[in-house]
């Protein structure tokens, strides 16, 4: 078994490095860059529309109210669904390991990705909306692998080059849903789970390998879990989601921001090591524009990228089963789902780490006893020490956040698969994806983790040639809702690729959006 783990390591290492440093990062970058320049900074310029239609409609029942079509879900469903599957380890222990390898100074390149990144999410959601289609059993199907085929496919001399990238953007969707989408999920909630409530009868057997029979336990566990709910489709996944997702978001950051007012002397010297430590890293990390480049901005895109997913076209898959038929509304939640995930949560997680003293200003050392994957329970321990109350929580809330990643992941599998292989065979993609989760119960951290930035990476280059190709597309429909929803001009919407039941039905809701 370790030899294995280890040929598999050496093999994921050489993907990795190609994937990511030599073609993703400038790649990733560039199309926010893009997208962010052609549509003038949408994120800023419209920043009081978009979170007026996000956030700030609530309380709307077309927002928040169930939807009867089938295989439709509401608009926030889509919302905690697509957080459900992107605010989960990365969010913690990714936040730690960036902090760890990076330094303090790969926040920043976090919030720069982040920042980025808002408007390649929306730009991916457009494009969902825009190229969705229903499939066999009457339900939505969008995603990157539509608008390859039909949106790149349909320019010239390109339908040959769009469905190939959308058979490899499939391909890798499946492959990223059993390392981000399982298991490096599970591997971080038996990692916490062992270390705060650890049952000796059961960590001490050895089953084979060095695996030990509580995480064997845990994984069986979790996969039973799975298996309730996964097995129920998309409205059960949406409705656990939409319990779970605002609960935990709110706890978590109510929790932080404890830690942070009790630590308040501490907050403007974070900040100065965020910020200094981006250009000039410490001694911890190395010296050298090399090591920067290759720790601390290549850390904070990668993790960046793990937290809120933008750029890797995944989330666009739950965001296309929303019942809105106005591409840049669905286009406007990607935005806040970036904000919140990476501005909001990331942030939180990063100050509890650098005010707590779990992890030294100066030198860069992290609390003796702690490594990426408990470091922020040990910062939450700080200040919750009684009893270990701050370890258990975090290990609660990594276990609510990487879980609802898992259910919101098979989701995106589901999709890859029935663009793949039918809407009919989807059952046997949902087994294996449950099976895989023993895997990440019992890989090592560091394994788990790697081969999850690879997937990713993997996954995020199809569906970003796709974005760019179409950025012109996006441009269209963009000036075309400002043009009538903020501008008052009388021109007809452009809501999708053809005539069909979403042009038709539209007419009937999309001016009440």
């Amino acid at each position: 078994m370790e030899a294995f783990f280890s040929k598999l390591s050496e093999i994921n290492g050489v993907i990795n490095d190609f994937v990511w440093v030599r073609i993703g990062l400038i790649l990733l970058i560039g199309t926010g860059i893009l997208m962010t320049s052609r549509t003038k900074f949408f994120q800023i310029s419209h920043i009081g529309h978009w979170w007026k239609n996000t956030i700030g409609s609530l309380f709307n029942k077309n927002v928040i109210g169930h939807s009867k079509e089938k295989g439709s879900i509401s608009p926030f469903q889509a919302l905690c669904t697509a957080l459900a599957a992107t605010i989960g380890t990365g969010n913690i222990a990714g936040v730690a390991a960036a902090i760890c390898i990076g330094g303090a100074g790969a926040v920043f390149w976090m919030w720069v990705a982040a920042f980025f990144g808002m408007m390649t999410n929306y730009s991916e959601n457009v494009l969902g909306i825009y190229f969705r289609r229903k499939n066999s059993d009457g339900e939505w199907s969008g995603g990157a692998m539509y608008y390859l085929k039909d949106g790149l496919g349909s320019k010239k001399h390109c339908k040959k080059i769009g469905a190939v990238l959308a058979a490899l953007f499939s391909i890798f969707t499946l492959l990223a849903s059993f390392g981000i989408g399982s298991m490096g999920q599970v591997n971080k909630i038996v990692a916490n789970i062992v270390s705060a409530f650890d049952i000796k009868a059961l960590s001490s057997v050895e089953v084979m390998g060095g695996i030990n029979l509580y995480n064997v336990v845990i994984g069986v566990v979790i996969m039973a879990l799975t298996a309730l709910i996964v097995l129920g489709g998309l409205k059960r996944i949406a409705s656990v989601a939409e319990k779970i997702v605002p609960f935990m978001v709110i706890l978590f950051v109510v929790g932080s921001v404890t830690i942070i007012c009790v630590n308040y002397a501490d907050i403007l010297p974070a900040f100065k090591a965020i910020f200094v430590n981006a250009f000039s890293p410490i001694a911890a990390v190395g010296g050298g524009i090399g090591v920067i480049i290759n720790k601390v901005v290549t850390q904070g895109f990668k993790r960046g990228v793990f937290s809120n997913e933008a750029g890797l076209g995944s989330s666009v898959m739950v965001h296309s089963n929303s019942n809105v038929k106005e591409p840049v509304t669905q286009g406007m939640w990607g935005i806040f789902e970036v904000f919140a995930d990476t501005m909001v949560v990331c942030t939180m997680t990063a100050l509890v780490v650098l005010t707590s003293g779990a992890y030294n200003l100066e030198t860069g050392a992290i609390l003796e006893g702690y490594n990426d994957a408990t470091l922020v329970a040990g910062a939450f321990n700080s200040v919750f020490s009684w009893g270990s109350i701050g370890e258990k929580f975090i290990a609660i809330a990594m276990f609510l956040f990487a879980f609802t990643t898992v259910l919101g992941w098979s989701h995106y599998g589901t999709k890859a698969w029935e663009y793949l292989f039918g809407t009919k065979s989807t059952f046997v993609f949902k087994i294996i994806h449950i099976c895989t989760i023993i895997f990440g119960a019992v890989m090592t951290s560091s394994l788990a983790w790697d081969i999850s930035d690879t997937f990713n990476g993997l996954m995020m280059i199809p569906n970003l040639i796709g974005v760019i190709v179409l950025c012109p597309l996006v441009m269209k429909i963009t000036k075309n809702y400002v043009d009538r929803k903020l501008k008052g001009k009388d021109v007809a919407p452009v809501l999708s690729y053809k005539d069909g039941e979403q042009t038709e039905t539209a007419k009937e809701t999309v001016s009440a959006e």
